[in-house]
């Protein structure tokens, strides 16, 4: 709760990252208040205020799933709206303003990316979307104790480094200093 408040504010791709871990936690608990609580909070948390804040901010979560029927996979409508508004920025960026800083990290990075969507079988998600999946994906085989080749590593790089930019563009377009007529 506290780390999705704080990335949510400092760094967007961070944030959908961790969102996106977060609905596979519930889901890896099946959506039990009790076993999140048994598994989760209770053994990092010591302080009874914050308990109840997890408690009650995991429980609104596994009834918004429910509500939107993603206990099983895909996500959560406020991450949702997330990725549509970084879609939008990418290709705000792309298209209109022809930033070059952002242009030249996604053509780094769209062969990894295409090659990526390929592999996952995920031709149906746009390329921001693959982005995240992929850097999701590497934090998994990471945790699984699963060696990553240089090369898939130099790819995971390129994509890290164009949603990085394209972070930093979102938080400046949410303070309200991103002008598109500038760029």
């Amino acid at each position: 709760m506290l780390i999705a408040q704080r990335t949510k504010e400092s760094n967007i791709a961070e944030h959908v990252i961790y969102m996106f871990q977060i609905e596979d936690l519930i889901r890896a608990n099946k959506a039990s208040i009790d076993s999140i609580l048994e598994s989760i909070i209770l053994p990092q948390i010591s302080d009874e205020n914050l308990i109840d804040q997890y408690t009650q901010w995991y429980a609104g979560l596994i009834k918004q799933m429910r509500l939107e029927r993603v206990e099983e996979k895909g996500h959560v409508s406020d991450v949702n709206e997330i990725l549509m508004e970084l879609l939008l920025l990418h290709n705000t960026l792309i298209n209109i303003s022809r930033e070059k800083r952002y242009l030249e990290a996604f053509e780094k990075a769209l062969p990894v990316l295409k090659d990526f969507q390929q592999k996952s079988n995920t031709s149906d998600l746009n390329l921001v979307e693959v982005g995240f999946n992929a850097l999701y994906g590497k934090m998994i085989l990471k945790l699984k104790g699963v060696e990553i080749s240089k090369a898939s590593e130099e790819g995971f790089a390129l994509i890290s480094q164009m949603l990085g930019i394209l972070a930093h563009f979102y938080k400046k377009m949410k303070q309200g200093d991103l002008n598109f007529a500038k760029n």
